[in-house]
């Protein structure tokens, strides 16, 4: 056990090394840091060839291993990125456009309020609450409520976004409805999020870069939240809409079980844990899982579980190093990515 030893001078990256023998939580940062190195250094070209079937003949069009070396070295690891809404409404929404906008995840997992909260920036900023010495968890809600501001946590939205929100969402929905009238098809709420990011037409947003480089966002739970306001009140203005939610949960299992490897990087619980993990359990599990949250695994919840139950679940393999840090991932969000992803991205 040892720590860092600031006569040295400060050097960030020295001290987030140094966590892995510092003990506690500072231990399990150092682990899920090591275990996303091994997501991010992963490829086909580590593991041998598979051996071809019976009556099959190698090089065939029957064959279905990729068998060249140069090919299998450019076959990654599938990385599933899953956030919980909050972590878009705070400042690490801009850590997760970096991973969404350099390509570095697979996917992206998370709440209507995820999607909501990243369009709305673009409209209207949200603010860090505070007032007359008063720190932002502790302002009253009967007094926010009577100024129309909202809070999460310490941040406030005031209700004004929303009816931004409303106003540029709405005529979306009405092209949406239009097209399905004229081609027959319904959309998926995946595709309706590339649609957003397409017409926000920002490069501060996740959407808008979610769209550029194609990488699904997943949201199965599209209507809880403002976005499930709009199509509440779109279905009496002009009702039809349908919002397929049966082509996404084929599009994400088959994201898992067409890789040749996955890893699961989660912030926060609940829905998106869960949808991530269960996505892994189509292909016996994850071969790389690094949870953050504050969960605990005493009330049965999924959110506070730790990596060992996916493994009875064979949502995660039971040969995998999975990691759970119990922390605040607005701390620990940055911190991981800058160790991993960005200096990767920057070397």
């Amino acid at each position: 056990v040892s720590g860092y030893d600031f006569s040295k001078g400060v050097d960030l990256h020295a001290l987030l090394e140094s966590y892995t023998s510092t003990g506690f939580q500072a231990t399990n940062f150092g682990l899920a840091v090591e275990e996303i190195r091994r997501m991010l250094a992963w490829r086909l070209s580590d593991v041998p060839p598979e051996p071809c079937p019976e009556g099959v003949v190698e090089g065939s069009e029957a064959d279905s291993e990729i068998r060249d070396p140069a090919e299998r070295a450019k076959v990654k690891a599938t990385i599933f990125l899953g956030c919980t809404s909050n972590l878009i409404s705070a400042g690490t929404r801009e850590t997760i456009r970096f991973l969404v906008e350099h390509r570095m995840v697979s996917c992206l997992v998370t709440t209507a309020g995820g999607i909501e909260e990243d369009l709305m920036k673009c409209l209207a900023p949200h603010f860090i609450g505070s007032s007359a010495g008063v720190e932002g968890f502790n302002l009253k809600g009967i007094e926010l409520r009577k100024k129309g501001i909202n809070r999460i946590g310490n941040l406030l939205v005031p209700n004004k976004n929303y009816c931004l929100f409303e106003d540029w969402l709405t005529p979306l929905l009405d092209i949406l409805l239009a097209e399905q009238q004229a081609t027959g098809r319904v959309t998926s709420p995946s595709q309706m999020i590339w649609r957003m990011g397409e017409r926000i037409n920002d490069p501060s947003s996740i959407c808008y870069w979610a769209h550029a480089n194609q990488i699904p966002i997943f949201c199965p739970a599209i209507t809880d939240g403002s976005i499930g306001d709009m199509l509440f009140f779109h279905s009496f203005k002009s009702p039809g809409l349908v919002i397929d939610l049966v082509q996404d949960i084929r599009g994400i299992n088959r994201l898992a079980v067409d890789a040749k490897r996955t890893g699961m990087l989660i912030f926060g619980g609940g829905l998106v844990k869960h949808h991530i993990c269960n996505a892994n359990l189509m292909r016996n599990g994850a071969d790389h899982a690094v949870f953050v949250n504050t969960g605990q695994d005493f009330d049965g919840s999924d959110s506070g579980a730790k990596p060992d139950e996916a493994v009875s679940w064979g949502k995660v393999r039971p040969e995998a190093t999975p990691v759970k840090i119990c922390a605040d991932a607005t701390l620990i969000m940055p911190l991981l990515v800058s160790q991993t992803f960005a200096r990767m991205h920057h070397a």
